[in-house]
Parts: C-alpha cells; sequence; structure tokens
C-alpha cells in the first residue's frame, strides 16, 4: 500500500473544531474562576486560593513553553509580530491564547481567501500540532488537579453547586479531547499514517476516559480522609516519575534547562495517565506503568475503605469504589478493542498492506510533513512522532496473551 502522498486539506471542518478548542479553554478557565469565586463566596477562601494556585501554575508552566519554542523556532515561522509584544503577550499569560487566534486566522485565510497553496496547508499544520501540544500540557497540569479538588469538596460537603457542575464537565471533556487531538495531530504529522476512524476515535476517547475516573476517584477519596496526605503523596510519586522520565533519556527540548521542565510536566501526566516519551517499544514500560498506578490507585482507595468511620456519612460511595476497578478494567478492554479491531492497522491490512511506521519499528524511513525548507520541519512533534509510533510487531500477534492491551500509544 503506497503512503498518502500530501496530508489532509485544512478545511471549514478542520477550522470549525480549532475554532470549538479554543473556545472550550476559554470556557473551562471560566468555569475555574467560577468555582473559586464560589468558593470565596462560602467562606471558603483556602479552597478558592488552592484553585487558583492551580490555575497560575498551570498556566506559567504553559506560557514558558510555549515561549521556549517561539524563541527556538525558525523566523520563517514565527508570527509577524514584534518580539517584544510576543514576549509581553506571555509574561501576561496570553501567549497560548494569542497562538490559538493566529491559527484560526492563518485557518481563516487558508479555507476562504483561496490560499491554496501546499505551504500554507503545512504552515497550518505546524501552528496545529503545537498547539495540540500546549494544550495537552495545560489541561493535565489544570484540569486535573482541579478535578481531583472539585471531587474532594463534593464529598467533604456532600452537595454540588451547578459552577462545580460545569467545572466537572468542562474539565472531563478537556481533558480527554486532549489526549484524543495529540494522538490524531501525531498521526497526521506522518505521512504514512492513516487518520483515526470516527469509531476508532470514538473508543479512544472512552478508554482514556475509563482510565483516568478512577485514578481521579481514588485520589479524592485519599484526601477525604487525609488532606494534607495528598501533599505527600502527590510530590513522591511524581518524583517516581520524573526520574522514570530521566531515565529513558527525552531530548524534546533544544536545552538541558528546558528538557527538565519538560520532564516535569510530564511527570504530572503520567500521575494521571500513561504517556510515552522515549523511542523502541513500550510494551514491557506501559505494564510496568499501569501496573504500579493500579496498584497505589487501589492502596489509596483501599485505604479509605479501612479507615472511614462505621457511622460515615459517605457510606453511600462505597458501591462507587466498587465499580473502579471494573471501570479501569473495562478501559483495558476497550484499549484491546481499538488495537484489535478499530486501528488504522486493520484497514491498512484489509487494502493488502499494513500501517507502515506501526508495524515496522524502522525509525529511519519515517516520512513527516514538513515545509518546502527542509529546517522548517517542526522538530518537535518529530521527536515525539519517532518515540510514540514505532513497533517492532504486527498489529494483534500478542493480543491472544493480553499484550497488545498495553501498545504503544498515548
Amino acid at each position: 500500500m503506497a503512503p498518502r502522498a500530501a496530508p489532509p486539506r485544512f478545511g471549514p471542518r478542520q477550522l470549525l473544531l480549532a475554532a470549538a478548542g479554543a473556545a472550550a479553554a476559554a470556557l473551562d478557565v471560566c468555569a475555574d474562576g467560577w468555582v473559586a469565586a464560589e468558593y470565596a463566596r462560602g467562606g471558603q477562601p483556602g479552597w478558592a486560593a488552592l484553585a487558583l494556585a492551580l490555575l497560575a501554575a498551570a498556566s506559567v508552566a504553559t506560557q514558558a513553553c510555549s515561549w521556549l519554542w517561539l524563541r527556538s523556532d525558525p523566523p520563517a515561522l514565527r508570527p509577524d509580530v514584534p518580539r517584544w509584544l510576543l514576549a509581553a503577550l506571555h509574561l501576561l499569560q496570553l501567549g497560548f491564547l494569542f497562538r490559538c487566534l493566529h491559527a484560526l486566522k492563518v485557518g481563516w485565510k487558508v479555507c476562504w481567501a483561496k490560499a491554496e497553496e501546499e505551504e500554507e496547508q503545512r504552515r497550518m499544520a505546524f501552528l496545529s500540532h503545537d498547539i495540540s501540544m500546549l494544550r495537552l500540557f495545560e489541561t493535565f497540569l489544570e484540569n486535573t488537579p482541579q478535578l481531583t479538588l472539585l471531587l474532594y469538596v463534593i464529598l467533604q460537603t456532600n452537595k454540588a453547586e451547578p459552577s462545580q457542575g460545569l467545572g466537572i464537565c468542562t474539565a472531563f471533556l478537556c481533558v480527554t479531547w486532549s489526549l484524543l487531538d495529540y494522538h490524531q495531530s501525531l498521526r497526521s504529522f506522518l505521512q504514512d499514517k492513516y487518520e483515526l476512524s470516527l469509531g476508532s476515535s470514538i473508543i479512544y476517547f472512552l478508554w482514556n476516559l475509563f482510565l483516568i475516573c478512577p485514578r481521579i476517584l481514588a485520589v479524592a477519596l485519599f484526601a477525604l480522609l487525609w488532606p494534607y496526605g495528598v501533599a505527600i503523596h502527590f510530590p513522591l510519586v511524581w518524583l517516581a516519575m520524573f526520574l522514570w522520565v530521566s531515565l529513558q533519556g527525552t531530548d524534546f527540548m533544544e536545552s538541558p534547562g528546558p528538557e527538565q521542565l519538560y520532564r516535569a510536566m510530564v511527570a504530572v501526566i503520567l500521575y494521571f495517565s500513561w504517556f510515552n516519551v522515549a523511542q523502541g517499544r513500550t510494551l514491557y514500560r506501559s505494564i510496568i506503568y499501569h501496573s504500579f498506578i493500579l496498584v497505589d490507585s487501589m492502596l489509596l482507595a483501599l485505604s479509605w475503605l479501612w479507615c472511614r468511620s462505621p457511622s460515615d456519612e459517605h457510606s453511600y460511595l462505597i458501591p462507587v469504589v466498587s465499580t473502579a476497578l471494573p471501570c479501569y478494567l473495562l478501559g483495558l478492554v476497550l484499549r484491546v478493542t481499538y488495537y484489535k479491531w478499530l486501528h488504522p492497522n486493520v484497514q491498512a491490512q484489509q487494502e493488502g498492506g499494513f500501517d507502515e511506521v506501526d508495524a515496522s519499528g524502522r525509525t529511519n524511513g519515517l516520512e513527516f510533513r514538513s515545509l518546502s525548507v527542509p529546517d522548517l520541519v517542526n522538530k518537535r512533534m518529530q521527536w515525539l512522532a519517532q518515540a510514540q509510533f514505532p513497533v517492532s510487531w504486527p498489529l494483534g500477534q500478542r493480543f491472544l496473551n493480553g499484550a497488545a492491551a498495553l501498545e504503544s500509544a498515548v
């Protein structure tokens, strides 16, 4: 099967999705501000301060990455605005929003201003890849801790305000959507990768949702009995993940200092969800990670069950906790389903070939989508694509023994 000769055209549908993503990010920030305001109004300034601190920390880290990338990008790919203005926007925590608006402007030009040149299409792909990565960082650094805090507050007070319900819905949507968007963005970056179908996208979305929900519930339950225990648990697990990422020898940023920032942010993602950062076979790394997270989450939930008072008013949570493990296992089953029946490899095999990069395990033959000038390739996405997709066996070869459920994926 011949690889795709050209990337999918950026059209009105892609522009609409980009606008929806930018609007969802803005809505999520507004929802977090609303929740913090409700905490302060309800006489809980500590919760309000914590919610705002999580929002600020995620924003600072995301803006720092965005600025470092702009500094290292070729001048031809930087927005046509003064450098001091870009620095000011990032200092004011508006850099990511500016990237989204700039991408929408370029996308509008590509769609409606008859700018059909391949160069403009590839430039739009470059912008989209970076936005996808930054959105992933921002959602995991801000939304997953916010979800844990929201769930803790609801369980602590035994009531849910409208602002909290909106915050939970937007946060869960942003987290799972960011994973799907990131994976699709990586696939579109490689010339010989099939796009995800609608069914594949839905299953990919659901399996991440079912794997993340039990993790957040376990941490929230642990915090319900020992609020300050999370302040010990999170740094310890984060440190273990940071060391694990460091041992895998990532090379994502341009210099050692920013690379540590990248590893620190990836460690936060790994606290809640699987994220591959190194090239080569990921089966055993996936098994180690999911085993660790499953055991850790079970210990957190069991500690709540063991230490709670028999007269505890949260006894209604016992059925909820009992469904956490099946929920996690369902997520793994959906992952197996994806790789067995819905992975793009299946479509390729039905057409007499295979999804070349996934099956061959050869990183020296990857065909990346880049601009006509070789130096203008998005090196960040190139490195991530090499880390995410090479696999040294065909799809389904180890499915019968269960290993395919932990195949290389985000």
